[in-house]
């Protein structure tokens, strides 16, 4: 689907206190990202239908979190629901008070591994690809942390849905190592048909 100029929502990815500085999964970064998507949403979240955000919500999510880790599919423990590591992390209200303009968060992992936002849903167990068409929504703008985890797990599921999708690059934390992961996940996307590129996009 190319990119029109449709209803457009734009969706945060997993912008919480244990993927930023001094949380335990952290990724270099993150607060000064959602430093930043604070300030794309407070100019430019006008240009928006919607802005929404995601999740990791976790209870018990089996072999998930490993004991030691192997960062590829175990994981430090991270995002407990209810937690304050689970939390916005505190600069998304750089520029906006996020929770006054996020109009619905979507919450996944309870119990499983989950990276993508479209596995996720609201309080009241609507997923996130049947609010977008509810609210006819076409397209999406993508960030959040990390590029190659759960931002491209959403920017996929995005597209595989049906939607026009771009991921707005420097509104999104990656880790550092393996020093190709980013450049290949942005490969995957692209692959995908998912535009990659700058918040200097929006309107």
């Amino acid at each position: 689907m190319g990119q029109g100029t449709g209803n457009r929502a734009l969706v945060i990815v997993d912008v919480q206190n244990d993927f930023c500085e001094d949380g335990s999964l952290a990724v270099a970064g993150g607060a000064e990202v959602a430093g930043r998507v604070s300030e794309h949403v407070a100019g430019k979240g006008d240009r928006y239908a919607a802005i929404l955000a995601t999740k990791d919500w976790h209870i018990e999510p089996g072999d998930h979190f490993g004991n030691p880790p192997d960062f590829v599919d175990t994981w430090p423990a991270h995002c407990y629901a209810d937690s304050a590591g689970a939390e916005f992390h505190p600069n998304l209200n750089r520029a906006v008070a996020i929770d006054e303009v996020v109009s619905e968060v979507f919450k996944k992992g309870e119990y499983t591994a989950s990276y993508s936002g479209f596995e996720g849903a609201t309080e009241a167990g609507v997923s996130l690809a049947d609010w977008l068409r509810q609210h006819g929504i076409e397209f999406l703008d993508v960030v959040g942390i990390a590029t190659r985890g759960c931002v491209k797990a959403t920017a996929i599921s995005g597209v595989d849905e049906g939607f026009g999708v771009r991921v707005l690059e420097d509104l999104c934390a990656d880790p550092a190592e393996p020093p190709d992961g980013t450049a290949t996940a942005i490969s995957e996307m692209t692959a995908k048909g998912i535009e990659v590129t700058t918040a200097s996009v929006v309107g």
